[in-house]
């Protein structure tokens, strides 16, 4: 997992400034952070940010449940680096077959 793939996919998408970091946990900290930050002063930011992100919520709520007296803040940044992942991969792969169909269409004629 390239984490300075995912800090700048993250900066771009919403606006953010995260600093490159190399190390899974330190992204997952700084995150965090940025999370626990929105809980304690503008919750329906972070409930905004979190659809934006799309964000499965009765996933998430599971996991404070299951996870309970753990760090929320913590929980959610691995939820969204989860599913930013899964978004960056989804674009590659897009990308690929785009690529195949394009040059299938340049064979046929």
């Amino acid at each position: 997992m390239d984490t300075l793939l995912l800090v700048e996919d993250l900066n771009r998408a919403y606006g953010w400034e995260l600093a490159p970091v190399r190390a899974e946990e330190a992204l997952e900290a700084a995150l965090a952070e940025k999370v626990n930050v929105l809980i304690q002063r503008d919750f329906d930011q972070l409930l905004q940010l979190l659809y934006r992100i799309d964000i499965n919520e009765q996933r998430l709520r599971r996991l404070l449940v299951e996870n309970e007296g753990e760090d929320a803040g913590k929980i959610i940044a691995r939820l969204i680096m989860e599913r930013q992942w899964q978004k960056m991969e989804s674009r590659r792969q897009y990308r690929q077959d785009n690529t195949t169909d394009e040059k299938d269409e340049e064979e046929r004629w």
